[in-house]
């Protein structure tokens, strides 16, 4: 199947590892028609400013990675929407791999399993932990790159824009309306920075409590100040 895709950034003071998360998806997409979306929440544009890529589309948004995503895909001419955070790379064969996915028509989308850029074992067990979770519920997370068919995506009105649990809502409303899709075993790799900025046991947990209060009816609205040091309304 030839597919053409869209990766879309949500980036927000994301100038020092940008070029760096380009540079690799350009390295790895050469057999496919891809463009790629960075979609900065920064008013000033400290990240776009900083892009030496001509080809990426540069875009301004309001703050917040449900509007930035949907600002993106508003612009976006892919057939596969593929929703990638700054600090996550693509596994090599990434491409190929959605292209066998979107190949099979009962799938709309997927992710791929959570890897995360460290040797410490504590992580071996924070990936294990997210990918029998991920099995179970059928819900992945942002950091998981998202994929899913551009048409399915406008049909469901695309996220939520709210400041945080616009991944597990969207993911929710795809399992509720009947679609299926695949969560691929190969793994992206992601950052361990806010783990180890905020302490591994505090931000664990910190995150389980914040899914569980939002399944449980909280408003994201207040749990975004919980995630965000510097979140305001």
């Amino acid at each position: 199947m030839s597919c053409s895709f869209s990766i879309i950034i949500p980036a927000l003071h994301e100038s020092s590892t940008i070029n760096r998360a380009i540079d690799h998806i350009n390295s790895i997409c050469s057999d496919f028609q891809v463009e790629l979306i960075v979609v900065d929440g920064d008013p000033e544009e400290s990240t776009i400013r900083l892009i030496t890529d001509e080809k990426v589309i540069r875009l301004i948004s309001p703050k917040g990675r449900g509007k930035q995503m949907n600002t993106g895909a508003s612009r976006a001419k892919g057939a596969i929407l593929l929703f990638l955070h700054a600090d996550t790379r693509l596994p090599e064969n990434a491409f190929s791999f959605i292209a066998d996915v979107m190949d099979k028509k009962e799938y709309i989308g997927g992710a791929f399993e959570l890897g995360i850029k460290s040797d410490r074992r504590v992580f071996r067990l924070i990936e294990k932990s997210v990918s029998l979770r991920t099995r179970f519920t059928r819900i992945p997370y942002g950091d998981q790159a998202i994929f899913i068919r551009r048409e399915v995506f406008d049909r469901i009105n695309g996220f939520q824009e709210i400041p945080i649990m616009e991944d597990v809502d969207l993911m929710r409303r795809i399992r509720k309306s009947g679609y299926k899709i695949s969560i691929l075993p190969e793994k992206v790799k992601t950052s361990p920075r806010r783990w180890e900025e905020e302490g591994i046991i505090y931000c664990t947990l910190r995150n389980w409590i914040i899914v569980l209060l939002y399944l449980f009816g909280a408003k994201p609205e207040k749990l975004a100040k919980y995630y965000y040091a510097d979140w305001d309304d």
